[in-house]
Order: C-alpha cells, then sequence, then structure tokens
C-alpha cells in the first residue's frame, strides 16, 4: 500500500515520478531528510509529483525514485503495474549521506537525463584527488552519523548498530 500512489497530471495520463526518503527517527535524521526534501523540491519544482518522508528504525537513510513508464494508463496506474523503482541512495550500500549536489546528479539522471545543473555539473568533473578528498569527509560524516545514533541517556541505539 505504501508503494501505491497518485500524483497530479501534467498532461493526460502521464504521472510524474515519486521520491521517497525512509530514514532512522532512532537516529533522529528528520531534519536531514527534510532538508535533501526542500533540495530536490527547489530544483525539479515541477518535475517531480511527490517527496515522501517515510520514518523508520535500524540507521536506515534510503531515498528511492519511483516512475511510471510514459503512456501508461490509469488502470495500470491503480495497480501499481508498469512502475520503475530504483535506488538512489542508501546509507549503508553508499557510505553515509549523500552529498546535496550528488543526490540531485542522481534524480536528474532519473528524470531529466539530458538537464544541466549548471555548477552542480561543473563541480562533478573534478580531478581523482578531490574525489579521494571527497571520501574522507564522507568518513567524517559517519563518524557524526554514528555519535548522533545515541539517545539521549547516551545509549546507543539497538537497532541502529
Amino acid at each position: 500500500m505504501a508503494d501505491e500512489y497518485v500524483t497530479p497530471t501534467t498532461a493526460g495520463t502521464q504521472r510524474l515520478p515519486r521520491v521517497s526518503i525512509e530514514f532512522c527517527t532512532q537516529c533522529k535524521w528528520l531534519l536531514r531528510a527534510a532538508y535533501y526534501a526542500q533540495e530536490l523540491l527547489s530544483t525539479f519544482s515541477t518535475g517531480l509529483g511527490e517527496i515522501a518522508l517515510q520514518p523508520s528504525t535500524g540507521g536506515v537513510f534510503v531515498v528511492t525514485i519511483q516512475q511510471h513508464a510514459s503512456g501508461q494508463d490509469e488502470a495500470a496506474s491503480a495497480d501499481g503495474g508498469g512502475a520503475s523503482k530504483k535506488v538512489l541512495w542508501d546509507r549503508k550500500v553508499d557510505g553515509g549521506f549523500p552529498e546535496t549536489k550528488e543526490l540531485k546528479r542522481r534524480v536528474r539522471d532519473v528524470i531529466e537525463p539530458g538537464r544541466d545543473l549548471g555548477h552542480v555539473d561543473r563541480d562533478h568533473a573534478k580531478p581523482a584527488a578531490a574525489a579521494g578528498a571527497a571520501a574522507e569527509k564522507r568518513v567524517d560524516e559517519n563518524k557524526v552519523g554514528d555519535e548522533k545514533e545515541k539517545d539521549d541517556a547516551g545509549k546507543e541505539c539497538e537497532d541502529c548498530k
């Protein structure tokens, strides 16, 4: 039932993509999820039909996009047929949290592959040395994220281990 959705139409039966951000409430990642949602809506305002924030537990932070095939009729949309779902970012697989520009690139690559993102794309063509620095930054972010996985009493969330 959570995968079924209805978004505004732009022309006839065309459905706009739905981005879902599943985040761990025990790790207190709501603000981070809301920030990513705001950034995506600012960049792709009318290109997205919905951005959903899905509370979860267990240290989860997963961004997915669901897109219906173009020209799909309403009956197929209602039963969920023909929709493709792709994981854009998984904290446990990709290592930490995405930089905003990387998340925007991944959304763009699915919904509007030819679109220029301006300065976001120009920064993407950095040399390998800069990529190594970015990896170090992600390690630091993971350390910060791990610190957030402790509750107010200083105990680590059991589900987040």
